[in-house]
């Protein structure tokens, strides 16, 4: 599971770095490709532990969804 993490967050360092480009749709696109990916992670994690962090990655791209909505009201 660990190796599933860290592909998790290399993704989402990259979906940060098209925010901070402002490509918007590519990070939206993105963005919602790793939310599928955590899903099914979490449908078939049955340890506690990697619940907990399956969690969090949530709670952080719930947070991008929000900046990225935030981003599309500014710049139109």
């Amino acid at each position: 599971m660990h190796k599933n993490f860290t592909d998790i967050q290399s993704q989402i360092q990259y979906v940060i770095d098209l925010i901070a480009q402002k490509n918007i749709s590519e990070a939206n696109k993105k963005l919602l490709l790793i939310h599928e990916t955590l899903d099914d992670l979490i449908d078939f994690s049955q340890q506690g532990d990697d619940l907990i962090e399956l969690a969090r990655f949530q709670v952080l791209l719930n947070h991008l969804q929000h900046k990225i909505e935030v981003l599309k009201v500014e710049l139109n």
